[in-house]
This record gives C-alpha cells, sequence and structure tokens, in this order.
C-alpha cells in the first residue's frame, strides 16, 4: 500500500497513484466516512478506516483516472450534527463533476437516498502548471457573465456559445480590445447549485453565486472542464489581456437547514459552517455561513484558489461577500487568518485580490479596510458619480473626490 509522505495522512482528496488512488476526508464528528465507487448505476463503497485527527483516509486499489465516485458520512444527527448515510456527498476536492446540479425534494429529507440525484465525481489526474503573465495591477476590468455573454452571438458558433470556450474567439477578444480593457473578470465558474426556490418556480441560477464545489468548474459553463478555461485564458493572455475569477468563498449552495446536503453539511455540519447559540449563522442572507477561521475550511479555499491558478493560469480573483473572510469572533479584521494567509502565500500573494468589502452581518460594511496590497470594490464611486449626473444638489465636490482617487477612504500609510 502506498505510503503518504512524512507520514502524515494523504492530502485531502482522491490523488491518483500507482494501483489505485489515496483518499483523504476531512471530518471531526463523522463516525465513518465511505468512499463510493460507480459503475453504471452500481455503487460500491469503501469505508477509510485509516484516521489521524480529523482526516479519515485510506488507499483504494484498483481506481483509475476517469472513473465516478462520491462519498458518504456516517454520524450523528442532532442539533449540531446532520450526518446521514443515504445521502451522496461531493468530494470538497473533486475537479470534475458529471454533470450540473438539479433540485429535488429528496435532497434535503433525512433518510432519503440520493445517489442518483446527485452529480458524481470524477476521478482526475493533475494538470500541468500553466505559465503566467508578470503581475500588473488591473486598470479597466471587464465583468462577464459567460453564459449571457455569447448565447446570442451571432459570430459565434452555436456549439460554443454561452460558455467559456466562446470567450477566445476573435470576436470577443475584438470586443473587449476595441474597448480598451485590460482584464476580464469572469462571473463564477465553479460548480452551483440552483436555489429551491427558483427551482420550484420552473427558474434557474443565471450567475452561480451559489457553489456546491469550491475545485470544479460548472459543466454548463466549462463542457470540457479546466482545459476549456485553461485555453480561453491562454487566448486571452495571448491578446495582453489578464484574467480574473469572482469566486464565492463566503457560503455554499447547501443553504439554510431546509436546503440539500450534497457536500460540507453532509460531511461534517458543525465543522465547515459558522453557527451561534445552536443555529447557522447567516453573514452572507443565503442560509449559511463558512467559517474561514476554522483550518480546515482555510486549508479547503486556499488549495482551490491554488488549483485555479496552477491548472488555468488565473490572475487574481475577485471575493464576493469579502468581509466573511475577515470575520472572526469580534467582527472584522483585516489582519484575520484567511486574509493573512493569502498575503503570504507565495504563489496567491502577489496576485489581484479585489473585496466586495461588506456582508450583510452586523458592521458588515468595511470599505477601504481591506489589507493594503487588496483593491476593493468602491460603491461610493458608483453612487457620487450617479448623483452627479443626475444634478443632485452638493454633488461636485464628491465627484472630484472619486475621480481623485477616494482619498477620504484609502489614504493611509502602506496604500
Amino acid at each position: 500500500m502506498p505510503h503518504s509522505h512524512s507520514g502524515s495522512p494523504f492530502p485531502p482528496g482522491v490523488t491518483p497513484v500507482e494501483g489505485g488512488v489515496n483518499v483523504a476526508v476531512v471530518s471531526r464528528h463523522a463516525a465513518r466516512i465511505f468512499f463510493c465507487l460507480f459503475e453504471g448505476s452500481m455503487e460500491t463503497r469503501f469505508e477509510l478506516a485509516s484516521r489521524q485527527g480529523d482526516v479519515h483516509f485510506g488507499f483504494i486499489p484498483g481506481v483509475k483516472a476517469g472513473q465516478h465516485y462520491g462519498l458518504r458520512a456516517e454520524g450523528p444527527y442532532d442539533s449540531a450534527n446532520l450526518f446521514d448515510v443515504s445521502k451522496l456527498l461531493i468530494d470538497p476536492y473533486a475537479t470534475a463533476i458529471d454533470r450540473s446540479f438539479t433540485w429535488h425534494e429528496d435532497l434535503a429529507i433525512k433518510g432519503a437516498e440520493s445517489a442518483h440525484l446527485v452529480p458524481h465525481c470524477i476521478v482526475a489526474a493533475a494538470l500541468p502548471t500553466v505559465q503566467h503573465l508578470p503581475h500588473a495591477a488591473p486598470r479597466f476590468i471587464y465583468e462577464v457573465a459567460v453564459k449571457a455573454f455569447t448565447r446570442l452571438h451571432p459570430q459565434i458558433p452555436e456549439n460554443i456559445r454561452g460558455t467559456v470556450a466562446a470567450l477566445a474567439h476573435p470576436a470577443c477578444i475584438e470586443h473587449f480590445l476595441k474597448l480598451g480593457v485590460d482584464t476580464i473578470e469572469l462571473m463564477p465558474l465553479m460548480a452551483w447549485a440552483d436555489e429551491r426556490h427558483l427551482a420550484r418556480q420552473g427558474l434557474s441560477n443565471a450567475w452561480g453565486y451559489n457553489p456546491i464545489s469550491f475545485f470544479a468548474p460548472d459543466p454548463r459553463l466549462a463542457p470540457a472542464g479546466l482545459s476549456e478555461i485553461r485555453d480561453t485564458i491562454a487566448a486571452l493572455h495571448g491578446a495582453g489581456l489578464r484574467v480574473v475569477l469572482d469566486v464565492v468563498f463566503n457560503h455554499t449552495g447547501e443553504s439554510d437547514l431546509g436546503g440539500p446536503t450534497v457536500s460540507l453539511r453532509g460531511l461534517d455540519n458543525a465543522l465547515y459552517y459558522r453557527h451561534a447559540n445552536g443555529a447557522l449563522v447567516n453573514d452572507t442572507g443565503c442560509g449559511n455561513t463558512l467559517d474561514t477561521n476554522s483550518p480546515p475550511v482555510m486549508g479547503l479555499i486556499l488549495a482551490a484558489m491554488r488549483h485555479w491558478v496552477t491548472a488555468t493560469g488565473l490572475d487574481g480573483f475577485r471575493y464576493d461577500l469579502a468581509t466573511v473572510l475577515g470575520r472572526g469572533s469580534n467582527g472584522f479584521d483585516a489582519k484575520a487568518p484567511l486574509l493573512q494567509a493569502i498575503q503570504q502565500d507565495p504563489l496567491l500573494g502577489p496576485l489581484i485580490h479585489i473585496a466586495e468589502p461588506w456582508d450583510v452581518g452586523a458592521h458588515g460594511y468595511q470599505l477601504g479596510h481591506f489589507p493594503d496590497t487588496w483593491q476593493e470594490w468602491n460603491d461610493r464611486y458608483r453612487d457620487d458619480v450617479r448623483h452627479f449626473w443626475r444634478g443632485d444638489a452638493g454633488a461636485t465636490g464628491n465627484f472630484a473626490t472619486r475621480l481623485a482617487g477616494s482619498s477620504d477612504i484609502f489614504a493611509r500609510v502602506g496604500r
């Protein structure tokens, strides 16, 4: 049986090695974790019988790249823990899934089998590391909703309209360059779940701000997976355009307790999400809030960011509801563990980092308070420009301040 280095458990996730795969899953409160291999509709379960600390791990022989799998977790079901072995779970570290998520009521019902409802993870070998452009701060950012941007574009081949691949088409690149854009901000690409209230109305989430995986791209936007994203970024880089990815690390698509159990909730609800007085904290307005001060959550987020950078060539990130990333027991802190870890990481630190500097929790508006090396979305600029163009009384002074760089917000030592 292959051994991990330094006597520690295997790296989180599923890692192909000679003769099979190493599997490691982080869960503090689970009694047992199962690796579930699928051949068509047939499922074979393997218990991860070894454990060190919070990590359940094992070697599964004979498993090869391309095979489909999921996880199951067994443990208590009470006010804090929601273990339900009938729920098939997406591996948080899976880099590919076989289909997009579709809401079904059984995903939120204890004891209802979900293997036929949940996307299966795909065992994938690591992609080679890509070359990156030298760092440069963005000057003119164009935000792109990937599906909508090319879905009806007459010059784009119909088979790639609405996908990441379409952005590499000369018609798109020429448009960006004509406008003078230097940075493309892609709205979320990570696999997401349509909210249940939308599904019940026959609607879907158009923008993807509701992730169920931080590693796997959504098959609706990138049918060819990470390689499609990688090739498109290379084409944009070839035209001198840098690419930033909009990421949602503040909550997941599992929502509140009426939402689906598809990944982190089923693996360890108490470990991955913030709780107060026995209930989920909802600083995001989306039903749950990731506990970004928890080492397993920090490790998951940092690993996901490194994965996207090395596999696709991204130049940076824009963080949705970024105040959550700096929240601790005493509120927001620009020196919070996760923010510090991102800054100090040799791969991630030098990249572009753009905060959406608010959430819906107490004291959530933190414009101007993020680390010195970060950029921030400045809604005061947006508002004061609107006031000026409307001709509002007294708007000229504020407009001038915004055009000059908003020194009333951002002027401080080191920035």
